[in-house]
């Protein structure tokens, strides 16, 4: 392939990635808008309890990532007549891990979301927003397999227009349950996470439908033969599935810790900083979106034995990736105030906000390669690589100092921020470095 045509497969594959993740987060984000005309106490609230679902739902995120690297891996084998198994192992999985973390987290509700905060009045919105969002870690699961399949079958579009319905229907119901529109109860802020529950649900039983439709002659639900060897593919997905999502359940609690960090400054710095965070999630995505298109197009590349085309994809993503990314943090130095403004109503927040989002922008372009080459490694196997490198830098170097030049010496929101852009610098050198090393090609699937 030439470099044009590697570069028009990165954007057929990542853009539709991108606008799925990105409706995910600007979903986030209108929740917020209509949740802040609340005031800054039930932003706080929804914030403390997004979090804590953040943190529930990381056991299992794994599996998208594990589906999407056996699905590609297998079309990459031409074994066409299994290229669905692994979608067969990550719903299997779904159902039997979703209703004990149910069951679980709904029983410590309580505690979970009083590690972040002391302000009784944003805990007690907080554990009624948790309490609803946890009721859709099935539905969730589910979503992530599905998604699995059709981003490791290079069809990301199908899953997006499914997500769009989904999210469409999300605002609508959270709108009508905050404020008692359309014949709904007005709960307040506990109505986003309802509304988004019920919307989760709704985008897995469309899917699953086409889904079907699609997978059936690709092994989708069929029972294997005996010679064929089933307990493997569910090793090989448990062995790509469970570092992701150890990975991720220390990712959620990092974000969680840091808000409590945050909440050592007080509740209206609590405030700004989930406003931060989520608009720093929100534009992340584009780099996350090509790096889950490095997935499928290294796992793929591996399995037709290419580990040439599989090293040059990673470098043609990271380039494409930082352009955009470069592109869409401009707003965040030009105009910072406008963007605080449509999340924060005081002019003092706005004010403490500016540098801290500014500083986004600069960290954001600086971890573009190692968002990039993390979600690469997860295409070739490398899983255990990426969660011990990740976690060691959130919880061995970020959050101790977070605490340390914030709540303990005094430099508040900027001095975080600030070590926030050291660490994502860190954190692309190390993953550059692995990725030159290319000792991740002779990973077996």
């Amino acid at each position: 392939m030439t470099r044009s045509d590697r570069i028009k497969t990165i954007l057929s594959l990542g853009l539709p990635i991108i606008g799925g993740m990105l409706s995910q987060s600007l979903l986030n984000l209108i929740d917020a808008a209509m949740v802040g005309s609340l005031g800054q106490v039930a932003l706080a609230g929804i914030g403390i309890g997004g979090y804590a679902t953040f943190l529930a739902l990381s056991l299992i995120l794994g599996l998208s990532s594990g589906v999407q690297a056996m699905v590609a891996r297998r079309r990459g084998q031409n074994r066409n007549s299994e290229i669905a198994r692994p979608l067969n192992w990550g719903i299997f999985l779904a159902l039997i891990t979703a209703l004990p973390l149910t069951f679980f987290y709904t029983s410590v509700s309580e505690q979970m979301v009083a590690l972040m905060s002391t302000d009784h009045q944003a805990l007690s919105i907080a554990d009624d927003y948790f309490r609803y969002r946890i009721l859709a870690i099935l539905a969730v699961g589910m979503n992530l397999c599905f998604r699995g399949y059709w981003n490791g079958t290079n069809r990301p579009m199908v899953y997006l227009r499914i997500l769009i319905i989904m999210h469409i229907a999300n605002v609508l119901i959270s709108f009508g349950l905050i404020f008692g529109h359309f014949g709904l109860p007005q709960m307040g802020a506990a109505g986003a996470g309802l509304g988004t529950t019920i919307a989760l649900y709704i985008g897995c039983a469309l899917i699953a439908v086409v889904t079907w439709k699609d997978a059936r002659p690709k092994g989708f639900m069929k029972m294997r033969r005996r010679s064929q060897s089933s307990p493997s593919s569910l090793r090989t997905l448990l062995k790509l599935s469970i570092p992701h999502s150890i990975q991720q359940f220390f990712f959620a609690a990092a974000v969680a810790v840091l808000f409590w960090i945050i909440g050592q400054l007080g509740t209206d710095q609590q405030a700004i900083g989930h406003v931060l965070i989520n608009l720093a999630l929100f534009l992340i995505l584009p780099g996350v979106g090509f790096g889950i298109a490095s997935t499928t197009l290294v796992s793929h590349a591996l399995g037709e034995s290419r580990p040439e085309l599989a090293c040059r994809w990673g470098w043609d993503i990271i380039k494409t990736a930082t352009i955009l990314m470069a592109l869409l943090s401009l707003p965040m130095w030009l105009i910072p105030d406008p963007i605080l403004a449509l999340f924060l109503q005081d002019p003092i927040l706005i004010e403490q906000a500016r540098l801290p989002l500014m500083l986004t922008g600069l960290a954001i372009c600086l971890d573009v390669a190692a968002i990039v080459l993390t979600q690469a490694l997860l295409g070739a196997g490398a899983n255990r690589t990426v969660m011990l490198i990740t976690t060691a830098g959130q919880w061995c170097f970020y959050l101790p100092l977070a605490w340390l030049v914030g709540p303990y010496l005094g430099f508040g929101l900027t001095g975080i921020w600030l070590l926030q852009v050291a660490h994502r610098t860190l954190s692309s050198a190390a993953f550059i470095y692995i990725w030159k090393k290319q000792r991740w090609v002779h990973i077996h699937l």
